[in-house]
């Protein structure tokens, strides 16, 4: 029993801190999980710009609706679940999420969630487990399937590394020059293929 797991951003979604960044003309939020492995101190970087510009939920949230997937993401999720069973597994948060996974067919996302006041300002974050792609994938193994899994960042390596077959997709050169026992690849027709025969 296979199941791929598939990070978001950088994958499948262009980078929403990046898109949002653009928008708000705020360039230290450009930074993301292929800078900072340390997603905590990268969050609480995020949202202390947020509190200081009086930014919150609903600005980013408008930046989101106006994001697209990446050209040809949408069919290559298409054409890998109707071969085999596919999760996405995200750092961001479902408040982020929702409009992104209608323009990709709604596909099955894990994810966190942001605590958000009613101000709409962003007061907070829940990680749904730590290390939450590797316990997922981990978890994934232990009721018997065998995982296969694709990424971009840091966050990715512990997944992408205890899996049966792990690809890096579209990574930093630092990444995969630190990696290079991992297979790398820039176009989905390639990933497509490299996941097809580790099925």
């Amino acid at each position: 029993m296979n199941i791929v797991c598939l990070d978001l951003e950088g994958v499948l979604v262009p980078e929403i801190w990046i898109a949002f960044s653009e928008a708000s003309g705020i360039p230290e939020l450009r930074r993301t999980t292929r800078d900072e492995p340390d997603y905590n101190k990268l969050m609480n970087f995020r949202l202390a710009i947020l509190k200081e510009h009086g930014l919150g939920l609903k600005e980013i949230q408008d930046t989101i609706a106006k994001i697209d997937p990446m050209p040809g993401a949408r069919e290559f999720l298409d054409a890998l679940r109707a071969e085999t069973q596919v999760l996405i597994l995200s750092d961001t948060f479902t408040q982020f999420a929702r409009p992104l996974m209608k323009k990709l067919g709604w596909p099955t996302l894990f994810c966190n969630e942001l605590e958000v006041a009613e101000s709409g300002e962003v007061t907070g974050f829940r990680m749904r487990c730590e290390k939450s792609k590797l316990t997922t994938v981990k978890a994934l193994q232990s009721i018997g399937f065998e995982t296969i899994a694709a990424g971009d960042s840091f966050n990715d390596l512990g997944m992408i590394q205890a899996s049966k077959a792990g690809f890096l997709f579209r990574s930093t050169e630092q990444i995969q020059k630190e990696h290079p026992e991992l297979p790398a690849y820039e176009t989905y027709g390639d990933l497509l293929a490299a996941i097809r025969s580790a099925l």
